[in-house]
């Protein structure tokens, strides 16, 4: 198959939205799971806010004057993020996916580090991650469901304000050796980020607890993890939160599961150049 690749166009948004609709469908309900992207309307808004970014390299993969897939690269921090990834579902395992994948990392190979998130049931996209040079860096589960519980009395759980961007910053190198101020920035409108400020100190915050997709959470404890949660469960009546939760962080993960939290799917974070251990409590979003 010739494959061509080039920048996406505005009229290719819908046509690039309806392929990942398709394939994240197909791959989900292949393994019995719930599809990330829930309606086509969903994946052409998806494309169309990447393609409208300017932080964000967004690509297509053309055969004979056809769009096959797109992919993404997003460019807010010092760590790029890959995805989402999508190819045509009748094209897949030809090529396509392979070179949006290298199309991406050339952008990108000056950068810190690359890094991105996959289905863990997808075996298909783990070994070609793996094959470009990706290593695997944590297993992860995607968690939804309400949380409720005390909070400390010096703590106090509130949305993120602008004056907060500096002490997230400082707390999200502690625990990561980067900030994400950038993609933090870049939460949608639509989406409240919180923190947790303890003793006028913010000691945790997240940016998305009600995506998934978009959440990345980071503490100084497992403690200020738990109060920043259920904090924001408090708040949210009977709208659930749902994160991404790296499972070696074992207590915090018996303790979502005994907050009645249910597992949806299983993830990989995976990572290319530099990588440093979080040091401290964290969850990923599905950039990394």
């Amino acid at each position: 198959m010739d494959i061509h690749i080039r920048s996406m166009r505005q009229e290719d948004v819908e046509i690039c939205g309806l392929i990942c609709y398709q394939a994240f469908k197909n791959s989900a309900e292949c393994h019995n799971f719930r599809p990330d992207q829930p309606s086509l309307e969903f994946s052409i808004q998806l494309a169309q806010s990447c393609f409208a970014n300017p932080q964000i390299f967004s690509i297509v993969a053309e055969s004979d004057g056809k769009i096959i897939g797109s992919n993404y690269l997003s460019e807010y921090d010092i760590v790029r993020a890959v995805g989402p990834l999508a190819i045509d579902p009748n094209v897949q395992s030809e090529g396509a996916g392979r070179e949006l994948m290298k199309a991406v990392i050339k952008r990108a190979i000056h950068s810190k580090s690359i890094r991105l998130v996959q289905n863990a049931f997808n075996l298909a996209s783990l070994s070609l991650y793996a094959s470009l040079g990706f290593n695997v860096k944590e297993p992860l589960v995607m968690l939804e469901g309400n949380v409720r519980g005390d909070i400390p009395s010096n703590i106090e759980i509130r949305p993120l304000q602008n004056k907060d961007f500096a002490q997230c910053a400082e707390l999200c190198r502690r625990v990561y050796g980067i900030e994400r101020t950038g993609e933090l920035k870049n939460t949608p409108p639509f989406l409240t980020s919180f923190v947790a400020v303890n003793d006028d100190r913010i000691s945790a915050y997240t940016s998305a607890p009600h995506f998934w997709a978009l959440n990345h959470a980071v503490a100084e404890s497992q403690k200020d993890m738990q109060a920043l949660l259920a904090g924001v469960g408090n708040m949210s009546g009977d709208r659930p939160i749902s994160f991404l939760l790296p499972t070696r962080q074992s207590d915090l993960f018996r303790w979502c599961l005994a907050q009645g939290m249910r597992a949806i799917k299983p993830a990989t974070l995976m990572a290319m150049g530099e990588y440093q251990e979080p040091q401290g409590c964290y969850l990923p979003s599905v950039l990394y």
